[in-house]
């Protein structure tokens, strides 16, 4: 009884929060193991399914945060983790090697973001008819590229201050995801050109996009952390509280839409 008790503890660690239920949680993706983190509503469901894919910081408290909110709106969310054993950094010189390992093998960042989208799936608390993921930064990225080369079983995706950059699909299929790009105007990191080429891809592959500029917004907008990310590494990211506030509100709208029609 007390080994189980052990393995509840360390594998579930099951945690009520108002409303919803909260677990952290180990999953088999690709070459990994993952360390993720699932919020449930505490209201009986099945609920659709959302993903949440973390900044090139990696699966720290973030995503989870944004979890917890997704639950507290009725989903049931899980806070992915791409690279492996919950790895996180404060230091962009590591997390850009950890993104950039990801991003190198498509084959394999897609099977990390599927098993992770399985898991989601085979939750009783999960309707697994209504899917999406959201992501920030590289999370955002990621989440773009999987609608981009027409992964299965997602209705949608959101990036938030996301790179705009895509990889040409291996064995791709036709998109039938739809996305939400939340930008910010004034990121450095984002230039006129990108967001044209970017425009001009989805147009070309057909895939139903929405993209919203936020005049005043840099580059981390969402996250009220990275004000301090930016002054300890003299980097352009910063927290705008607006932005953050109206993409949030797109992202409601976004996701009751694409759950509606499906």
């Amino acid at each position: 009884m007390l080994k189980l008790l052990a393995f509840v503890s360390l594998f579930a660690s099951i945690a009520h929060a108002g409303e919803i239920i909260t677990k952290e949680v180990s999953y088999p993706a690709g070459e990994i193991t993952a360390k993720g983190f699932l919020a449930i509503p505490a209201k009986k469901g099945p609920h659709p399914g959302v993903l949440v894919v973390h900044e090139w910081w990696g699966a720290n408290d973030y995503p989870r945060e944004r979890a917890k909110k997704l639950a507290e709106l009725g989903y049931t969310a899980l806070a992915i983790d791409m690279y492996g054993e919950g790895q996180t950094t404060e230091h962009p010189k590591d997390a850009g090697g950890f993104a950039s390992s990801v991003k190198k093998n498509q084959t394999e960042m897609i099977a990390r973001f599927k098993a992770a989208m399985d898991f989601l799936k085979a939750q009783s608390a999960t309707d697994n008819e209504h899917l999406a993921a959201i992501g920030y930064c590289f999370g955002g990225n990621v989440a773009m590229q999987m609608a981009y080369n027409g992964l299965e079983g997602l209705d949608g995706v959101a990036s938030f201050h996301g790179a705009l950059g895509l990889q040409k699909p291996v064995n791709p299929k036709k998109p039938t995801a739809k996305i939400l790009v939340c930008n910010g105007a004034d990121d450095s990191f984002i230039s006129a050109k990108q967001i044209a080429k970017f425009k001009e891809t989805m147009k070309e592959a057909e895939i139903d996009f929405q993209f919203h500029n936020y005049e005043g917004a840099i580059h981390g907008f969402t996250n009220k952390e990275a004000d301090k990310y930016g002054k300890a590494h003299k980097l352009p990211l910063a927290y705008n509280a607006k932005a953050d506030a109206a993409s949030w509100k797109e992202l409601q709208t976004f996701l009751a839409e694409l759950f509606q029609e499906n």
